[in-house]
């Protein structure tokens, strides 16, 4: 596995890996993402910004996530101070044909290689409450639960926020 930058070819690859991942997420009872977002436009945006990377696994892509310093003002519901620049973690799926190998877990110390790089101590993250396996894995990673909000672009749903200072 090579986690790398990701580039516009990607972009079909990236789509069908997130037309897998929606109906699987949706089927577990998590509805934060769907038929609208993310899309196409929001990856060429990450990309063009350099901060959209991919697990690129024997050629396929098996996991990405946005690593970027963008906190949603939401944030401050938890305490968090969102004036300071931290690293944020947005939009990390792993393939459903490559669950289990340690994907995610590469793509966010990623986020903390690019956090080191920058001289940024404070990560972040959120994911849906009703996320099971990120509930479970951000702890495991050494992200402390900060607290839940709501998020204006996804009425109705709640989030659960992590960080992790190093």
């Amino acid at each position: 596995m090579i986690i790398r930058i990701a580039m516009l070819e990607d972009i079909p690859a990236i789509m069908q890996l997130v037309a897998a991942v929606v109906p699987a997420m949706q089927a577990s009872g998590n509805f934060q993402w769907d038929n609208t977002y993310p899309n196409a436009k929001i990856f060429e945006n990450d990309i063009a910004l350099n901060q959209l990377w991919v697990a690129d696994v024997d050629g396929e892509i098996g996991g990405i996530t946005a690593i970027t310093t963008d906190q949603d003002a939401e944030y401050a519901q938890v305490g968090w101070d969102i004036t300071e620049t931290a690293i944020v973690t947005h939009r990390l799926a792993v393939s459903v044909n490559h669950r289990r190998q340690g994907i995610a877990e590469a793509l966010l110390k990623q986020a903390e290689i690019v956090a080191e790089s920058r001289g940024i101590k404070i990560l972040r993250i959120d994911t849906n409450s009703n996320n099971k396996a990120t509930r479970l894995l951000f702890p495991k990673l050494g992200y402390e639960f900060a607290g839940e909000i709501s998020l204006s672009f996804r009425p109705n749903l709640r989030f659960y926020c992590y960080e992790k200072l190093i």
